[in-house]
């Protein structure tokens, strides 16, 4: 064997040691995490449904949360979008705060009744405990995005029990149509690792059911196609009223912790006047209801609404199970219109709504093979990428950037928020 093969044997062997290690430890920390926070998610949700009175205190929990974020979060505000442009461009390491920051946040957003999600904080968390390993090894700024990345995917993994879909978010996210290959092992362990560690600290992940997938047949697929259609617009309204209320509010509410507070007042209201119970928390039930019964026809608009009005005005939380539920309900209602089984169909929602979302169709479509099963991978697959088409170069993570343009010209390197400018300025930011 010559010295240059051995060399790279070395080699090799070390940066597998290396990094089996490093990824090993960031879904410890992640997986931990992700298991107290499901824990406190259950109990806030428990004790919510059980002191429905509990909402008319939901703009005083708004109001706290923001003043905590003005007050000790000003540099993780962001949340997500920080965490895509530190991998981007590293720059500075994400302060440990931003874990109990989250933390707290989205727990209390949950005890009170406002409609947001746990995948954001989930991975928050994940990458903030991960970067604090770039001073304890003195890590360089490519290790470092690697080292976010990973937590990302541990975060993803532990909090939805979907380790391959995890692995392949962390690296799907960050740029529209471009994947990193290089962080492709650590973000694979650290997410099997840490959604198994969630395991043994005694999380139990919701149980969704597909009693029967059909053929594909030529009706199915073409079936399937406008679903993905519908689903990726449904995303993109989602991503864009987000945005925009998100944007008014800051227009003309200039103290932050002002704008949860009157967007707490409007949805304690709406809940109590209407009796919408079902569309605050996480709306689990509903989801799985989805699954087995018929539901009404607007449950899906409800919960976008709802949505919208929460993290528009600022509480904290993800959208991804927000998500969940309106494309597994908005799936419902399409199915006797498709001729498609109802829950196959709100099955193929559930993840395809997400995808044009999020514009992360091959995490999307894995997802649905560890919930529902490998047969519905075909389906999911082409739901999801034709929702992931129709949503546009928009999207719920305004930091993503434009690696690959999806059916029409635009700019590589640019972020999504830059896009609508990027006609009058040349672009600044280039994709890493």
């Amino acid at each position: 064997m010559k010295n240059s093969t051995r060399t790279e044997l070395f080699n090799l062997f070390f940066y597998l040691a290396r990094w089996l290690f490093l990824a090993s430890l960031i879904a410890v920390l992640a997986g931990s995490a992700s298991a107290f926070f499901l824990f406190s998610l259950d109990w806030a949700t428990n004790t919510r449904t059980a002191h429905r009175q509990l909402i008319w205190l939901l703009p005083i929990a708004g109001f706290v949360v923001g003043w905590l974020y003005l007050r000790f979060g000003t540099q993780v505000e962001a949340g997500n979008n920080l965490l895509i442009d530190e991998i981007h461009d590293p720059k500075k390491v994400i302060p440990l705060r931003m874990a109990p920051l989250v933390l707290g946040g989205t727990v209390i957003s949950h005890l009170f009744g406002a409609s947001v999600g746990r995948e954001g904080t989930a991975v928050q968390m994940g990458a903030a405990l991960a970067d604090q390993l770039t001073h304890i090894f003195k890590l360089k700024h490519e290790d470092r995005r690697i080292i976010l990345m990973a937590g990302i995917s541990a975060g993803f993994a532990s909090v939805f029990g979907t380790p391959l879909a995890g692995a392949i978010f962390g690296l799907e996210v960050l740029a529209i149509g471009r994947m990193r290959y290089d962080a492709l092992l650590p973000c694979m362990v650290a997410a099997i690792v840490a959604e198994q560690i969630g395991q043994l600290l005694g999380v139990q992940h919701t149980h969704y059911a597909i009693p029967l997938v059909p053929h594909l047949t030529a009706w199915a697929m073409t079936a399937t196609l406008i679903a993905g259609a519908i689903f990726g617009l449904t995303g993109r309204v989602f991503a864009e009223a987000t945005h925009a209320l998100s944007a008014w509010m800051k227009k003309r509410i200039s103290y932050a912790p002002l704008r949860p507070c009157l967007g707490g007042i409007v949805i304690a209201g709406a809940v109590w006047l209407l009796g919408a119970d079902r569309y605050i928390g996480l709306g689990i039930p509903t989801i799985v209801e989805a699954f087995q019964q018929p539901l009404a026809g607007y449950d899906f608009l409800g919960k976008l609404v709802f949505t919208v009005l929460s993290l528009g005005s600022g509480f904290k939380g993800g959208e991804v199970t927000p998500l969940f539920f309106i494309g597994a309900t908005l799936g419902n209602v399409l199915a006797p219109l498709l001729h498609l089984p109802f829950p196959l169909l709100a099955g193929i929602g559930f993840v395809a709504v997400f995808s044009g979302a999020a514009n992360t169709p091959i995490a999307s479509t894995l997802m649905a093979m560890e919930l529902f099963g490998a047969e519905v991978g075909m389906f999911a697959a082409i739901a999801c990428i034709v929702s992931y088409l129709f949503s546009g170069h928009t999207g719920i993570y305004r930091s993503q950037r434009i690696g690959h343009a999806k059916h029409s010209d635009a700019p590589e390197g640019v972020k999504l928020s830059e896009l609508d400018a990027y006609r009058k300025e040349p672009p600044q930011n280039t994709l890493r």
